[in-house]
């Protein structure tokens, strides 16, 4: 019953925020390589900062899908605030991060799509979220 009450969208974002909470817990142990870094405001880390934020993040996530998929209310400031740190990660990315040379466009095409597919799904889940926001417990 509370999966109807969820919705399919807010099902699928809390199990792709669960998703994405393992992935940051794994990034200090760097299994695929040296892109493999947590990036905070733009940065892709290294070392002690990407062990220590990576982790953090982490939690951070899990909370957030567990508030997700329970319909709480603690998860809507929370969607509100990673909403907008994906917002200012995605523009400091593209500053900060040297950008690889591709004259075939490939790399442009798939930042663009990326972009949208994080800001699409971070700000509607945190506009979902708000909608129901009387649903909260």
């Amino acid at each position: 019953m509370a999966a109807r009450a969820r919705g399919p969208w807010l099902t699928t974002a809390a199990v792709l925020l669960g998703v994405l909470a393992i992935s940051n817990a794994l990034k200090p142990f760097a299994i695929g390589g040296d892109r493999t870094g947590f990036v905070f405001l733009g940065e892709r880390l290294h070392g002690t900062w990407n062990v220590i934020l990576g982790p953090t993040f982490a939690v951070f996530l899990a909370a957030y899908a567990v508030g997700v998929w329970g319909l709480r209310r603690f998860a809507l400031p929370m969607a509100w605030i990673y909403a907008g740190y994906v917002l200012v990660n995605l523009l400091l990315f593209r500053y900060r991060t040297p950008q690889p040379s591709d004259p075939s466009g490939r790399e442009a095409i798939f930042g663009i799509v990326y972009a949208i597919v994080a800001l699409g799904f971070t700000f509607g889940t945190a506009r979902t979220l708000s909608k129901r926001a009387a649903e909260l417990s």
